[in-house]
């Protein structure tokens, strides 16, 4: 599969393709004999893995250490440095969902007790010296 189809395939730009193999995101793709960059379904699976953990939060140089990982095969303990790496990935994306869920709770909150709490301020009987604790409310 040719760059422009492999782009396209995962919403990208051919320009980060190109990007990512540069810098090491990815590992080098095989090129033809025209010096085009031919992608097999390793290199998909690559760029499939960088998009989805670049958009989870992983860094550049966090990718980029992971596949070098990948290319050091024949080095000990290249299995857990990879895992490790994506273990500490998926605890960070545990406390960012958790963070959401948090506030996807307030907002629901927030728009159930919308109208009783506008009409409270309306008829005197809440002022901005006699609000609720919002931190403190029942989840």
């Amino acid at each position: 599969m040719n760059i422009k189809k492999a782009a396209e395939m995962f919403a990208l730009s051919t320009d980060t393709l190109r990007y990512y193999e540069r810098v090491g995101v990815i590992p080098p793709v095989h090129r033809n004999s025209s010096g085009y960059r031919e992608y097999n379904t390793n290199d998909l699976n690559w760029i499939y893995l960088a998009k989805n953990l670049r958009n989870a939060g992983l860094s550049v140089e966090s990718l980029i250490e992971f596949a070098q990982l990948a290319q050091l095969r024949e080095t000990q303990n290249v299995e857990a440095a990879q895992k490790q790496i994506l273990y500490d990935q998926l605890e960070e994306l545990d406390k960012k969902l958790a963070d959401m869920q948090e506030v996807r709770e307030l907002l629901v909150y927030k728009i159930d007790t919308y109208d009783d709490h506008i009409a409270k301020f309306k008829a005197g009987e809440r002022t901005p010296d006699k609000v609720e604790k919002l931190w403190e409310r029942k989840k």
